[in-house]
């Protein structure tokens, strides 16, 4: 079988999770990017471009699946799969999902539900009436990045974050108070499964930087269905973000791909199964598995800069066990790299993930091993 992955920038989920487990079910890889000079082996290919991404597979040698983990290049692969008949997403899907104003739009068509929202392209005049506070944010936006509450001078945060992104398309829409919420499926042509979810930590307003992710597999799952529905979401992995409001659920975001910041690897450990597989094997065609009660409890933690300088002491790559409880810490900084504070994901330094019987255990070693081993940022 041969199978063409489509890639950015590398990450922990393909290099640790989806290429071992292509390995696992005997597929020839063949990893397709713009930045060939990252990925081992990798072939050049302008992946943005459907075309582009069509016309080397072609001229590489006819696929058995097409897939992608990057939230930028859904769509440009959903083509592709699609021109080759292969299992895929649905582009409209895709291109829905990651355009924050469409999704709304979709939403609000569908009548799921209403969400004041706001499309800003460049240039176009600030609202002056809007209902306060609001959440801007990059139309097709990731990691958190220039995601920021409003409470009254929307114009000035418009205006700063455009200085930063000039030419890019913003939102503006209301802000959903209330816990935050993920939903993770998993889905094939007879329809989704559902994984489970997690409730998400958040570090201080006005940003929005998730600081832990809770196993919380319990919640509205048929709202969330419903929006997933109306946007045609359903083949492959997704990840979905919503609020608890005094209204009820509303959808935050939908990610098309497998939820990231390793907590992808968390949701396999908590179900105990191999789910980059499970995912891999949906675009070769096979049928989605039903997923099993949990058998663990499992939290994420992101280790946070709290402030510039300098990385002077941090731990290493490094597993352990302790009192039933599985643990991981996975370093994305290391010592002698300056921090500049950005508030988004990008201003976390490692991850620390644990699984054991119960939250009790699991809180109990991860506070023991973050008070042994601190990253220390002078």
């Amino acid at each position: 079988m041969r199978l063409y992955l489509t890639a950015l920038k590398p990450t922990d989920s393909v290099t640790d999770g989806f290429l071992p487990a292509a390995r696992a079910l005997g597929c020839e890889v063949t990893v397709l990017t713009d930045r060939p000079e990252r990925h081992p082996g990798a072939v050049g290919c302008d992946v943005r471009d459907p075309r582009a991404l069509i016309d080397a597979i072609e001229h590489l040698g006819r696929p058995d699946a097409i897939f992608s983990n990057s939230d930028h290049l859904q769509a440009e692969t959903a083509l592709a799969a699609d021109y080759f008949g292969l299992p895929g997403k649905d582009w409209r899907a895709c291109a829905a999902a990651k355009n924050k104003f469409l999704m709304r739009r979709r939403l609000r068509q569908a009548g799921v539900e209403e969400v004041y929202s706001v499309r800003l392209g460049p240039g176009d005049p600030v609202p002056e009436r809007v209902p306060y506070p609001v959440v801007v944010k990059p139309r097709e936006g990731v990691a958190s990045e220039d995601v920021v509450l409003v409470e009254d001078d929307l114009a000035g945060a418009v205006a700063d974050i455009s200085k930063r992104r000039p030419g890019e398309a913003l939102v503006v829409e209301e802000y959903l108070d209330g816990p935050l919420r993920t939903l993770e499926t998993l889905g094939d042509d007879s329809g989704l499964r559902v994984l489970g979810g997690f409730a998400t930590t958040l570090g201080p307003l006005p940003h929005f930087v998730e600081e832990r992710l809770d196993w919380a597999p319990d919640g509205p799952h048929e709202h969330v269905l419903a929006a997933l529905r109306a946007l045609g979401v359903g083949f492959g992995a997704c990840h979905t973000e919503y609020v608890l409001t005094s209204r009820g659920p509303r959808i935050v975001e939908v990610n098309y791909r497998v939820i990231g910041d390793h907590c992808d690897f968390l949701l396999a450990e908590v179900l105990g199964v191999p789910l980059f597989e499970w995912i891999l094997r949906v675009h070769l065609g096979d049928r989605a598995p039903a997923p099993p009660p949990a058998t663990a409890y499992g939290s994420a933690v992101s280790l946070v800069a709290d402030r510039p300088g300098t990385v002077k002491e941090a731990p290493g790559h490094e597993s352990a066990e302790t009192g039933g409880v599985r643990l991981w810490h996975r370093p994305l900084r290391a010592v002698g790299d300056v921090i500049s504070l950005t508030h988004t994901n990008r201003d976390y330094l490692g991850v620390v993930r644990a699984v054991g019987p119960d939250r009790e255990r699991v809180d109990a070693a991860i506070a023991g091993y973050r008070a042994a081993k601190p990253w220390v940022v002078e």
